[in-house]
């Protein structure tokens, strides 16, 4: 019984291994532009980047429960890295990294990782639109040819002393015509290859619309290298660190300065790291569960594992710290991943690609990487969905234009702060803990949720715990007769505990007023 469904798991992996691959080849040109950038941002060696991102595809994507979430560097944490390798040293901050990934790993055996049930989705749907939102105004600078900040930077205010919108006028001046026109183009090709009627065409179907522009934008970059007026100059093409042999690509490799493990410094910039690399990865985790095809809803403490995981052989080896990251698993989505396997086919592209050819990297202009990220940024904001959601109440609405203002004017955390600090103050606090009771029937194999007044976001974990001890094969009543408010997320825990009901096969029924609308 064991072999066969083995083998049944390994017909079905072969099923979309082409899926994955394809994803994972999309996310690999994503990552490594942001891998460098990130290093650059953070004031870190530009290897550390990749070495990040090497094993966040690989070991973190390996020891994962997310089927789509990709992990790597992390812009969240920019701030806070330059300052611990300022202050400590980069030997020592690496040692910070290692420890953080012990106390990461402490984090998810301890099962902290269910407070992301209690994030509602209003902040997490306003973090996709902003983070879309940021995507866009930042790549637009590259998109023209003009590479003054970073990849990776997502802060409103930059490296180079400009900020988001600033940028985009200081743009103006130093625009790169061959750089624009290439990347054009590339936005032309994957914008065409959207559509539905072209999906199936040939040549998408053979290449990837995202791995044909690259290859089509190294090639031009190749051909013109000596014409003057169409050539585009090195700075505004991928720069990997290329090693003139095998001594000088392992001496790129760093290790932690374990001898300072006594050091209180250290030791604080290791809780500060995995306090927020643990918020950000579950923020992140939460997010892209919703954007997910079939909603499935992640483990947590599992991912904390995972990502402590990672951030312990990060720092072991000289790499920056890692989290789950919503660009890059966007992506990953957007490619038609089918398994977490698309994250670790791209941890082993990066490998193989920084061993064999990093000269061949160095050809791909920057401009057509930005045309890839500006569709993601495109289908990150969703305007479809924000309507959607600004006739949703001003309970739902506004967290999430609070939301979507904070962080494209600040910072992901901050924002994520704000928007949910005024989510409690919008949404009836009085209702709390005393959202429901429930009633058994086990002569009937029942069981009935009676809901109160009042049902909002801090009541998902909750329900989903309640819902947890139903039994199979049994009978669910959500008894909705004296309830006034259903929040926007109850709803659509609502429709999710239908699906789960079948997957359990268990009878679910609504009870509910005629005033009540369930609809969202």
């Amino acid at each position: 019984m064991i072999q066969i469904i083995i083998f049944v798991k390994k017909i079905k992996m072969l099923k979309t291994l082409k899926s994955d691959f394809s994803a994972g080849v999309v996310v690999f040109f994503v990552a490594l532009p942001l891998c460098l950038g990130i290093a650059l941002a953070s004031g870190a060696p530009l290897f550390s980047g990749l070495i990040a991102g090497i094993i966040g595809g690989v070991v973190v994507g390996a020891i994962s429960g997310s089927p789509y979430g990709v992990s790597g560097p992390a812009a969240g944490l920019t701030v806070i890295v330059l300052s611990a390798i300022n202050s400590l040293g980069y030997e020592s901050f690496l040692l910070a990294v290692v420890l953080a990934g012990v106390l990461q790993l402490i984090l998810g055996f301890i099962k902290s990782g269910s407070i992301t049930y209690f994030f509602p989705g209003s902040v997490i749907k306003g973090m996709l639109s902003a983070i879309g939102i940021i995507i866009i105004l930042k790549q637009i600078p590259h998109f023209f040819g003009y590479d003054g900040d970073p990849e990776g930077d997502l802060g409103f205010v930059q490296a180079d002393g400009q900020n988001s919108f600033s940028e985009l006028i200081n743009m103006v001046d130093y625009i790169s015509y061959p750089s624009f026109f290439i990347g054009l183009f590339s936005l032309f090709i994957l914008i065409f290859a959207s559509f539905q009627k072209f999906k199936k065409w040939k040549l998408f179907t053979i290449f990837p619309p995202a791995l044909l522009v690259v290859i089509i934008g190294s090639i031009y970059s190749v051909v013109f290298v000596n014409d003057i007026s169409m050539s585009i100059n090195p700075e505004h093409l991928v720069n990997v660190p290329t090693p003139e042999n095998l001594n000088s690509f392992l001496g790129q490799f760093t290790t932690p300065d374990f001898s300072k493990i006594l050091n209180y410094e250290i030791w604080i910039t290791a809780f500060t790291i995995a306090i927020v690399a643990s918020l950000e990865t579950l923020l992140c985790l939460n997010a892209t569960d919703k954007l997910a095809p079939g909603k499935k809803v992640t483990p947590p403490n599992r991912e904390l594992i995972a990502q402590g995981t990672g951030n312990f052989f990060s720092g072991l080896i000289g790499g920056i710290p890692v989290t789950q990251v919503i660009v890059r698993s966007s992506a990953n989505i957007q490619a038609g991943a089918k398994s977490k396997v698309s994250a670790i086919y791209h941890g082993f592209l990066l490998i193989l690609s920084v061993v064999f050819i990093p000269d061949l990297l160095n050809k791909i202009p920057l401009s057509v990487l930005a045309a890839i990220l500006l569709i993601v940024g495109y289908n990150l904001v969703r305007p479809k969905e924000i309507m959607k959601i600004l006739n949703s109440g001003m309970q739902y609405y506004l967290p999430f234009i609070i939301t979507v203002l904070c962080i494209v004017f600040t910072d992901l955390l901050t924002g994520i702060f704000i928007g949910f600090l005024s989510a409690l103050i919008i949404n009836p606090i009085k209702s709390l803990n005393n959202a429901f009771q429930i009633n058994k029937d086990n002569s009937n194999n029942l069981t009935e949720f009676v809901f109160n007044k009042h049902l909002v976001f801090y009541h998902k974990k909750n329900i989903l715990n309640a819902f947890g001890d139903v039994q199979s094969n049994s009978k669910l009543v959500l008894n909705l007769e004296n309830t006034v408010f259903v929040g926007y997320d109850i709803k659509e825990l609502i429709d999710e505990l239908k699906e789960k009901s079948e997957d359990k096969s268990i009878a679910l029924s609504i009870v509910k007023n005629e005033s009540l609308d369930l609809s969202y």
